[in-house]
């Protein structure tokens, strides 16, 4: 359901996505807002989307995410890689998988469409 919800809101031109990956307990996003949108807003269409359909389809209503969430600015390629790496590798450190392609609420997993990395993001051959 979240991945779902994630991507209709891609989908729609609400902001680009690179990378993602759901843990059981948590969520990493690497993604760009549309021009027009800050960053608050598109997190609030995310969780608030995801929190509608959740009580919509499940019935019960109750607290799913915290306030707040943490954000941090890529600022080249290097940084770009760090955090993609990091959010691929999310599921073997918390020992789910062995290999980030295996765990299928991830970007690592063949067969989601993400949008291509802003050129001044992408590693220098």
């Amino acid at each position: 359901m979240f991945v779902e919800t994630l991507f209709g809101y891609r989908d729609r031109g609400t902001f680009q996505l690179y990378e993602f990956v759901l843990m059981p307990d948590h969520v990493h996003l690497l993604l760009a807002p549309k021009p027009s949108l800050a960053l608050e807003r598109a997190m609030q269409f995310i969780k608030g989307g995801y929190s509608h359909r959740f009580t919509k389809e499940t019935g019960p209503r109750m607290e799913i995410w915290e306030r707040s969430f943490t954000n941090h600015r890529i600022r080249d390629a290097f940084d770009y890689e760090k955090h993609r790496s990091y959010i691929r590798s999310n599921p073997i450190r918390a020992r789910l998988v062995k290999r980030p392609q295996d765990y299928p609420y991830s970007s690592a997993y063949p067969g989601f469409s993400l949008d291509e990395v802003p050129q001044r993001l992408k590693p220098v051959a």
